[in-house]
């Protein structure tokens, strides 16, 4: 997921439960217009990095602690990360998205915008 720095939501892909985020990180940026991406020690890699600065934007992810030479970031706007984990816990309100009763994922996606809505209302 996407969020603005309000931190509401603004693009979503879903991805398959065993399959991890960072794999559709680039698609989820696509398109998009920024100063800086705030990501997590997970979306550490080269080619995550490489696409952030192709859109002119500053990499604000902390490095990994098996990477050789650490990549310094910016502490100051890290702090700002948690609008995306504030933002899931939002969505986690309802209770439809929590639980994830949905069997299809365009059922599933389909209430995710939904609920997106509702908090952009808010």
């Amino acid at each position: 997921m996407v969020c603005d720095t309000l931190g509401r939501p603004l693009r979503f892909l879903l991805t398959a439960g065993q399959r991890h985020d960072n794999t559709t990180a680039k698609a989820l940026l696509d398109g998009f217009e920024c100063q800086a991406v705030l990501a997590d020690k997970a979306y550490d890699n080269n080619d995550l990095r490489q696409a952030i600065a192709d859109m002119d934007a500053e990499a604000v992810i902390p490095s990994t602690r098996s990477r050789k030479v650490q990549i310094p970031h910016n502490e100051v706007a890290y702090k700002d990360r948690n609008r995306i984990e504030r933002c899931f816990n939002k969505l986690k309100h309802f209770r439809r998205f929590a639980t994830r009763y949905d069997r299809r994922a365009v059922h599933y996606l389909a209430f995710i915008h939904l609920a997106a809505i509702m908090l952009w209302l808010r």
